[in-house]
């Protein structure tokens, strides 16, 4: 499991005092309220980043950072992602997911076939979609439904899927 989860991307900066557009990568822009602080991973070296500020701007974050009060200290920054501890998380529901700890697992059938592994989470607006690729073979896409997903086991890294009737034929090409 990830100790540090995504949770937006500095776009650009935002006036001459230190402020950052951060296209947020969380479900709730919101959240971003509640934070004291982020990591910001560098390329180099992970950096602690306390918020003094909090703003919203169309589907942008607009953040201030404590100590930073110049464009030039923050503009090399540009690009770069901002992380949250997985304690500074949000807390999840019953049957929700980080989509950083579901990439990498195994998918299996209920019979105990290998179907793959989760590549990526789609996210539309009715459900998420898990991409599973397979050496050899076209990638599955698999609805994240109570009808399709069995069982998620984090710790062991495989989830149980129940593919419904016709879903192989429609991810065939």
């Amino acid at each position: 499991m990830e100790d540090l989860l995504q949770v937006g991307v500095i776009t650009t900066t935002h006036g001459v005092r230190g402020e950052v557009k951060v296209f947020p990568t969380t479900d709730d822009a919101n959240r971003f309220k509640k934070l004291k602080e982020v990591i910001l991973d560098t390329g180099k070296e992970q950096l602690p980043l306390e918020i003094a500020q909090v703003k919203f701007f169309k589907n942008l974050v607009i953040l201030k950072f404590k100590g930073i009060d110049n464009i030039n200290d923050i503009e090399k920054y540009k690009g770069k992602s901002l992380y949250v501890t997985r304690e500074h998380a949000v807390k999840l529901k019953k049957d929700e997911y980080f989509i950083a700890d579901l990439i990498g697992m195994r998918a299996v059938t209920e019979e105990g076939e290998e179907l793959g592994t989760i590549k990526d989470v789609l996210q539309t607006g009715a459900n998420d979609v898990y991409i599973i690729k397979k050496d050899g073979e076209d990638e599955l896409l698999v609805p994240a439904i109570k009808d399709c997903v069995k069982n998620v086991d984090i710790e062991g890294g495989v989830m149980t899927l129940h593919l419904l009737e016709g879903l192989r034929d429609i991810n065939k090409k």
